[in-house]
């Protein structure tokens, strides 16, 4: 897979490496000693797993690294909204067979849903219709 389609449609991310991702989102450059401790108590991820699993994202094309001191530090390439974009499509296409009202009406029967929240998902529904 060549690097630009590579970063067009990544696979997704493993769980591990979604938790990882989950605190390189919430700031700008991490090391691997932030996002230990970033990480919950209970979860216990040796310093060279999570060196190791930094260094694959980056492999990847979802993290890029910059040397500091004797270590490195690492941002985030692929914005949170563009994975989350991505993990909507995939998720559309290999669950529910292309049919975004499938995905919906699941989300609707599986997730207690707030008054304000059904009228926000109402009006971006309008919203999305007024523009097709």
């Amino acid at each position: 897979m060549s690097k630009s389609s590579q970063s067009e449609a990544p696979k997704p991310l493993t769980p591990v490496e979604l938790e990882l991702m989950q605190i390189v989102w919430r700031h700008d450059e991490v090391s691997v000693a932030d996002v230990l401790e970033a990480l919950p108590p209970e979860r216990k991820l040796a310093y060279t797993s999570v060196s190791t699993v930094l260094r694959i994202l980056e492999q990847k094309g979802v993290l890029r690294s910059r040397k500091e001191g004797r270590g490195h530090l690492y941002s985030a390439l692929l914005p949170r909204e563009a994975y989350e974009l991505q993990s909507v499509r995939h998720l559309v296409e290999t669950v529910f067979d292309g049919t975004p009202s499938a995905l919906v009406e699941r989300l609707v029967e599986a997730v207690p849903l707030s008054p304000e929240e059904v009228e926000q998902i109402r009006k971006l529904l309008a919203k999305k219709g007024s523009r097709s």
